[in-house]
């Protein structure tokens, strides 16, 4: 092996909806993390990994750090933070802007107590002129003195290459944690899960998808016609919200199903039989038995 062959952890934090997953996702080349325009997204930790010659950069993506409102949020906002002590180098992901909210405030105060390289990528360039760019790097650098500064458009893939680059300087020397088609340690099924709930995030209205969690009931491989079977259930807080879900003669049911199998063929090679179902967990949010039932594991982090 190179000599100089580098590997270690790096977690990606910022706000809610700063592009997080979208970049992962970009970086790594195949989609792991879900996306949408919508808050809380992302609700777990989510590992995924980068292998080149160079080496191999195991990726955090982590749940925009936010003011959490119930134990769901404190949930995320804690899987954030507890990713600062234990990495090799903290992307701190920030919108291009001048505007410096409280938000950011939060986690440049976070930023004061760790000690490994902080390169602060400001996303979406490609919304932004080159001198609003040159703002937004001199406001953020009044916060701290960052190791790196790199602008990126997440969406685009606009100098995503130099990140990778700048990333590989700080990491050290190091082995190779995992094989070389290794791309993530989330199962498939919790992955499946996850399509499902982003496809219920960019049918429905802003209010709905916050209350809504997915349990993948059953998933089941017929190896003669690679033909996967599952069953899954979304969970919602009400029944007003039942029936946005299903929908008028279950057409939205019928949307998000279909939009989800196309998904899930895609990561899993096969053709999919999906059926979904749609159950009423009044206040889930706020409950540690089904935080952990669908998921959301505390001892874990």
């Amino acid at each position: 092996m190179n000599e100089t062959y580098r590997s270690g952890f790096v977690t990606l934090i910022g706000r809610p909806n700063v592009g997080k997953s979208t970049l992962m996702n970009h970086l790594i080349g195949q989609k792991i993390a879900i996306t949408s325009n919508k808050p809380q997204t992302t609700r777990n930790r989510i590992q995924t990994v980068y292998s080149c010659e160079k080496g191999q950069i195991i990726f955090l993506d982590t749940p925009g750090i936010h003011k959490a409102k119930n134990k769901l949020g404190e949930y995320m906002v804690k899987t954030a933070r507890s990713t600062l002590q234990d990495v090799d180098v903290i992307l701190w992901l920030v919108e291009t802007g001048t505007f410096i909210g409280a938000g950011e405030r939060q986690i440049a105060e976070d930023l004061k107590t760790v000690r490994c390289p902080v390169i602060l990528v400001i996303n979406k360039t490609d919304r932004a002129k080159p001198e609003e760019v040159a703002a937004s790097i001199a406001a953020y650098s009044s916060l701290r003195d960052f190791d790196e500064i790199v602008p990126v458009s997440a969406l685009r893939g606009h100098n995503t290459e130099d990140l990778i680059d700048t990333i590989f300087r700080y990491l050290p020397e190091g082995p190779r944690y995992y094989d070389e088609d290794t791309v993530t340690d989330q199962p498939e099924r919790q992955i499946v899960a996850e399509l499902i709930r982003e496809k219920s995030l960019h049918a429905l209205d802003e209010e709905i998808p916050h209350g809504i969690a997915v349990s993948v009931e059953s998933m089941k491989l017929r190896k003669t016609q690679n033909l996967y079977d599952i069953d899954a259930v979304i969970i919602c807080e009400r029944e007003s919200h039942k029936r946005i879900i299903i929908g008028k003669g279950g057409g939205m049911l019928k949307k998000i199903g279909s939009n989800a199998r196309y998904e899930i063929q895609r990561l899993l090679d096969a053709k999919v039989n999906l059926k979904l179902w749609v159950k009423v967990k009044k206040d889930w949010r706020d409950s540690d038995y089904m935080l952990k039932n669908y998921g959301y594991r505390q001892e874990e982090n």
